[in-house]
């Protein structure tokens, strides 16, 4: 049984064929510029080199077909037709409140989606149209949705409603939602397994540092808080988003520079975080590089984003009660031992004990690593996300009539035989 797991970005559509039977990685890779020119394929095949096609992508029904038809051609094909696909995993990043877990897509399903999409503008839109480019592709095969939002369904009310007027969340649902919840279910689950623990006894704050930013309190096995809100813009410093600041500032701006709501949401969105500091960088590695070269706002760069993780380490410490672990992970939590270790320092007093030859060894997005020392009470983990594998094996689950919710399900990545390929 092969899985097709898309991922519908405005400009972009990502995908991984995986073979279910043989529990491996067919092929993956991205479409770029998808609308806006350009566009190109990278085709990537184990034991193969890197396939790259330039072709044009007007919308994301070309694109699904481009990838449709590089996963079948003589030259770069894996499958011998497209009735080798079984079924197709969507990831939705924002289902409001309507969707707690993984579900079928049928009619009803895509209109809730789309009942939601104003949460997520930038977001939503590019997933339903890669939903319905899919389906009028792939017609005959059951579709799926994956939402980002699911996992972070289980927060309480005191944890993910905002102190504002009461009627903004009954009218426009306006409330904390989080997100990367596929990314926060995998690591903490792996995390859970190198404690020699069942998920649900344990306690760990998960950071998924990337170009975008949040972090979650998993209490018990579930997700009891996150950073990010109603929108991805809430919590962290990001690549280009600011992340928390003082909310009044937007307002005072557009009243001293003129700036329309439209275009203040573009700057806080886009030009903000890690690039509104240094004014050039957003790849944390450009700004080790200028911090080499003595450049200042690199470094302030690199002190604003650590402090501000250890800022949300020890809030989470406090709302969990007791800690098990911290994990790091995805491209710069896996990548970036400068910034983990200057997050880190200093948190001996809530039993985080790093061991700073381990952490600066740590540069690979293949191995789960322990970062911490043998004696520190509290471990810190490195463990390279898999959201592709959570799409995976929720469809799956939903195909064979196994699968409950994330709470219950008993992941292939929760049991001792499992091994990353």
């Amino acid at each position: 049984m092969d899985i097709l797991a898309l991922n519908c970005g405005s400009s972009s559509v990502k995908y991984q064929l995986f073979d279910w039977d043989k529990k491996e990685v067919i092929a993956k890779g991205m479409v770029e510029r998808v609308t806006i020119g350009d566009s190109f394929i990278i085709h990537e095949v184990p034991g193969r080199e890197t396939y790259r096609e330039e072709y044009e992508c007007p919308d994301h029904e070309v694109a699904i077909h481009l990838i449709l038809k590089t996963l079948v051609e003589d030259e770069t094909g894996v499958v011998e037709s497209m009735d080798q696909i079984s079924a197709v995993g969507h990831r939705v990043v924002h289902g409001g409140e309507k969707f707690a877990r993984s579900v079928m897509i049928d009619d009803e399903v895509l209109n809730a989606i789309k009942e939601v999409q104003h949460l997520a503008p930038l977001h939503n839109p590019p997933n339903i149209s890669g939903i319905e480019a899919a389906q009028a592709n792939l017609p005959n095969v059951p579709h799926i949705a994956i939402f980002d939002t699911a996992f972070h369904q289980t927060m309480p009310e005191h944890a993910y409603m905002y102190p504002l007027p009461f009627e903004w969340y009954e009218k426009h649902s306006v409330r904390r939602y989080g997100f990367h919840g596929t990314s926060h279910l995998y690591v903490s689950k792996r995390a859970a397994m190198l404690l020699g623990k069942q998920p649900k006894e344990c306690n760990i704050i998960t950071m998924h540092i990337g170009n975008g930013v949040s972090h979650s309190a998993i209490k018990n096995g579930v997700s009891v808080d996150t950073s990010m809100g109603l929108t991805p813009l809430e919590g962290a410093v990001m690549g280009t988003r600011c992340g928390d600041i003082d909310p009044a500032i937007p307002a005072f701006i557009m009243d001293k520079e003129g700036y329309t709501p439209k275009e203040i949401d573009s700057i806080l969105n886009k030009k903000s975080g890690v690039l509104g500091i240094t004014g050039h960088y957003t790849d944390r590695r450009d700004v080790l590089e200028g911090i080499e070269n003595g450049d200042k706002k690199c470094q302030l760069a690199l002190d604003i984003e650590a402090y501000r993780l250890k800022k949300y380490i020890g809030s989470y410490c406090a709302a969990l009660g007791r800690l098990d672990a911290v994990v790091f992970t995805a491209g710069v939590g896996e990548m970036g031992a400068a910034i983990r270790e200057k997050a880190l320092e200093n948190l001996e007093h809530i039993g985080i004990i790093l061991d700073k030859e381990k952490n600066a060894n740590t540069m690979t997005r293949k191995a789960e690593t322990e970062i911490t020392t043998p004696d520190s009470p509290v471990k810190v983990f490195v463990i390279p996300t898999d959201e592709e594998l959570v799409f995976t094996e929720d469809v799956v689950a939903i195909l064979e009539n196994t699968y409950t919710d994330h709470m219950k399900f008993e992941y292939s990545f929760c049991k001792p035989e499992f091994e990353r390929s």
